[in-house]
């Protein structure tokens, strides 16, 4: 970038409330609602996809068909049906869940775990049947087998760990919807992300201010995949 335009970007640079807290709280909650939904769905779509992956059982083609369905699922619609859910009239509306971080977790959940499962189960399916054999004529159980088959498979669930991260930190619709974009009289966010950051700031005209939290969410996304590729690497070279 020129030094001319770094020189341009320095007043929003110094004008973003970071004294104040906003910034550094709207980043914890982008962070902390991406990183436990995905973290959950991985929970939930790796053993599916191990499942899936070294079993046969009737239905299994529509099982696939509807988990890469998912992957192309609008966010706005699983916003809605999240909302539905957690509202006073919905089955969860006893929680009081309504515009809050757990129901934007549950927004990412469901976002999530369709490109994880679809990838992990690529993964499982792309080992050699041999290492299977090989697990199986040594005596392992399908446990072993299981474990044998995910440890080959390591790297390509770590890249779908990072699809799954990469939908779910970039979203808007779904958390704007059940999330509510809200933050406290003191402009800490408490519903705030980056991306409904972003998009406000760019509504307002502050277009300096969302480029520069489009930054950060870039340089947060770049921190993850690269520790995911070193993680990938190690595990190839081992």
């Amino acid at each position: 970038m020129p030094l001319e335009q770094i020189a341009q970007l320095l007043p929003a640079i110094l004008d973003l409330p970071f004294r104040d807290g906003y910034v550094w709280s709207v980043v914890y909650v982008s962070l902390y609602v991406s990183l436990i939904a995905v973290a959950l769905s991985t929970l939930f779509s790796v053993p599916v996809a191990v499942v899936m992956g070294l079993t046969e059982f009737r239905g299994k083609q529509l099982v696939k068909s509807i988990i890469n369905t998912g992957m192309g699922f609008p966010s706005v619609v699983v916003g809605l049906v999240v909302l539905f859910a957690v509202s006073n009239q919905g089955p969860l509306g006893s929680l009081e869940l309504i515009f809050t971080k757990e129901a934007m977790i549950m927004s990412q959940f469901v976002l999530a775990t369709p490109p994880i499962t679809a990838i992990t189960l690529a993964a499982i399916s792309g080992v050699n049947e041999s290492v299977r054999d090989a697990a199986r004529v040594l005596g392992g159980t399908r446990t072993d087998v299981a474990l044998v088959v995910l440890k080959e498979a390591r790297y390509g669930i770590a890249t779908a760990i990072l699809a799954g991260f990469g939908r779910a930190i970039s979203e808007v619709g779904s958390v704007l919807i059940v999330g509510g974009n809200i933050t406290s009289a003191e402009g800490i966010s408490k519903t705030r992300t980056l991306t409904t950051a972003i998009q406000l700031e760019a509504r307002q005209g502050r277009y300096e201010t969302a480029m520069i939290l489009g930054g950060v969410l870039v340089v947060l996304v770049l921190a993850v995949n690269a520790i995911v590729v070193r993680f990938g690497d190690r595990g190839v070279h081992r």
